[in-house]
């Protein structure tokens, strides 16, 4: 392989069939072989620490490949392994999220992995595994963990299966479900629904249950089965055009596991809600792990994953990611397990369905998620993730998250405020509306944000990152009218930390700053954002996006009479470039600001330009400028 160059191992593999997903299986764990102990339970990848021990981080080196190898074996493949046991558990161990692969493997692949073992052998491994049904465990999805493995001892005829262990851990998981399908990882008061309450554990966890479970538990598997039918109409929404996934919540390391969910309904052969047919999910599986497997920054220069998103990047991990971790995306290894003829993979693909196409959804994850105008975004209304994580509000508490923007933990897309000249900046969810395209503007979505202060105040509020480098490896340089670069006056367009921003390494993020005096009445941030990704392969936006820059979105009818009820509102200015309204005692302000972002491949282009701005007698009136950018990978955008 060239190292050099931006193609990956797994490139030239059109990942299309059963034996192309197969073959880029076994090419993903070809290089651990290097990496793997003397004995074969061990596979060590890097040098980097997790809270847990290092024999956990090793054995999750081992075990997370397992998810895909079960699969592979149970539908008829072949690949040499061996199995070592590495320690036992104490209460909340690391191990036991470990077991949940193990115990799927003995379930799905029992006369391959199982079978072979001498009694001896057995006795040691059902005595390691069973050793977690009397430990304490975290209330949240890793009960998963511990039915997984004793489902494993149930298919094994192991007597360290515990039967009453496993039904008071799934009665108690089933406690979770809110309802549409979807359940909160933790119990009643947790707000949190991200990827794990879908492909990286819940839903995932209740399919396989579903098909492996049904002889002994049918009435709860048609249970898990209806969940997933409803869940599939709303998750449908998380993922756009080219296979990407909207990247929200902790563990974005796992990358394509957030697309195991529609491998797993194929699994549990689910009976299909229109208009979801096997064409449109084996498009949403496998699109998704194409993109994944043509990601250069997605792996070493010897084939392994890296830990990171679309690049190495430790910013974005968790105290818990081990070099191993990455191998969570295994999990979308599970079709694998299918025969040739079942209807996932006799199936044609299709593209995204065009009924879901341009449509705006209110999710009960508190979400609403939207592809209007071809950009596949969530406004987010406030999640938390239930116990500390690194960069928790970078992850679950910003105003949007794009599929093909990403994130980052920087000051994209949140409203920061200082009191102290902007040396420390806080991230702040003041009363705030999100609202979602409109017809007439399919491009701009719009924030809406309610203030008072006390004190002398430095607000700022970012956009969309964008690349920040230019053809030439360069950073982007000045430029006008639709060609790549950067123009500022007055805004800030803003060269972030390198590798804080999900997507790309160096990112530049356009951002908006005011001051603000004491006040005692509302200050009101009224934000339009114009977002316009671009299309496969295409460098740039195409010729003409400026025409759809040129319109402007109108505050809603409900919040507009909040504003007016102060006298602060005049509808007749509401589509200029730029506003500020005050009242007659100059004791408020409403600012009409407007923020445009897209992404393109190809160059970049970043523009500020001036706003007016009106006189005011006695409070000072907060303007800001607007910013328009254009970027290979990333996009362009204009703020006002």
């Amino acid at each position: 392989m060239n190292y050099y160059s931006e193609k990956t191992w797994f490139a030239s593999n059109p990942l299309e069939t059963k034996e192309d997903l197969a073959k880029f299986l076994k090419d993903l764990l070809d290089p651990l072989k290097i990496h793997t102990s003397p004995g074969g339970a061990r596979i060590r990848l890097g040098y980097t620490g997790t809270h847990y021990d290092e024999a956990a981080a090793q054995l999750e080196g081992f075990s997370r490949p397992i998810w895909g190898l079960a699969s592979l074996l149970a539908g008829g493949g072949e690949y040499e392994g061996t199995q070592r046991i590495l320690g036992n558990m104490k209460d909340k161990d690391q191990r036991m999220v470990e077991c949940s692969a193990i115990g799927f493997s003995i379930a799905v692949a029992k006369e391959k992995l199982w079978d072979p073992l001498s009694a001896e052998a057995k006795s040691h491994f059902e005595a390691w595994l069973g050793g977690m049904n009397d430990k304490e465990m975290p209330n949240t999805n890793w009960l998963w963990f511990r039915v997984f493995a004793n489902l494993g001892l149930s298919k094994a005829g192991s007597h360290r299966f515990d039967a009453k262990r496993m039904k008071a851990d799934l009665d108690h998981l089933d406690t979770f479900y809110i309802g549409d399908g979807w359940s909160r990882d933790g119990p009643e008061g947790v707000i949190q629904l991200d990827y794990y309450s879908s492909s990286f554990a819940i839903q995932f966890a209740q399919l396989a249950y579903s098909k492996i479970a049904q002889a002994d538990d049918p009435e709860r598997c048609e249970e898990y089965r209806s969940r997933a039918r409803r869940f599939a109409l709303d998750f449908v929404h998380y993922f756009d055009d080219e296979g990407r996934a909207i990247p929200f919540g902790r563990s974005m390391t796992y990358r394509f596991a957030m697309s195991s969910f529609w491998g797993a309904l194929a699994f549990a052969d689910v009976e299909l809600p229109a208009p979801l047919t096997w064409g449109v999910i084996k498009g949403l599986q496998m699109r998704n792990i194409r993109y994944w497997a043509k990601q250069p920054g997605a792996y070493s220069s010897d084939g392994t994953l890296t830990i990171g998103f679309c690049y190495p990047n430790h910013n974005i991990t968790e105290n818990y990611n081990s070099p191993g971790s990455p191998y969570w995306c295994c999990k979308s290894f599970v079709t694998l397990a299918l025969p040739e003829t079942h209807p996932f993979w006799k199936a044609k693909e299709e593209p995204y369905p065009s009924v879901l196409r341009n449509t705006t959804n209110s999710e009960p994850a508190v979400h609403i998620i939207t592809n209007v105008g071809g950009h596949t975004y969530l406004l987010s209304s406030g999640q938390q993730c239930s116990y500390p994580v690194k960069q928790s509000a970078a992850k679950y508490g910003k105003l949007a998250y794009s599929s093909a923007f990403g994130t980052e933990v920087g000051g994209d897309n949140t409203f920061a405020l200082s009191d102290d000249n902007g040396e420390t900046w806080k991230c702040r969810r003041v009363e705030t509306w999100l609202v979602p395209p409109q017809k007439e503007t399919p491009l701009w979505h719009m924030r809406i944000q309610r203030m008072k202060t006390g004190r002398f105040l430095s607000s700022a509020e970012g956009g969309f990152a964008i690349y920040g480098q230019d053809t030439d490896g360069r950073a982007l340089q000045p430029s006008t009218e639709e060609r790549f670069g950067t123009l500022e006056n007055g805004a800030r367009a803003l060269r972030t930390d390198a590798n804080t921003n999900l997507m790309v390494p160096r990112a530049v993020l356009p951002t908006l700053l005011g001051d603000h005096t004491e006040s005692q009445s509302d200050i009101w941030f009224v934000t339009s954002v114009f977002a316009l990704p671009s299309v496969g392969d295409e460098e740039g936006a195409r010729q003409g996006w400026s025409s759809e820059w040129e319109k402007r979105p109108t505050v809603p009818r409900e919040i507009a009479a909040l504003i007016n009820a102060r006298g602060l509102y005049n509808k007749d200015t509401n589509n200029k470039d730029s506003d500020t309204q005050y009242d007659e005692a100059g004791r408020s302000v409403v600012l009409i600001m407007t923020h445009y972002i897209s992404r393109a491949k190809g160059m970049g282009n970043l523009r500020l330009r001036p706003c007016d701005t009106a006189p005011c007698h006695h409070h000072k009136v907060y303007f800001l400028s607007s910013v328009r950018l254009t970027s290979k990978c990333r996009g362009w955008g204009w703020r006002k």
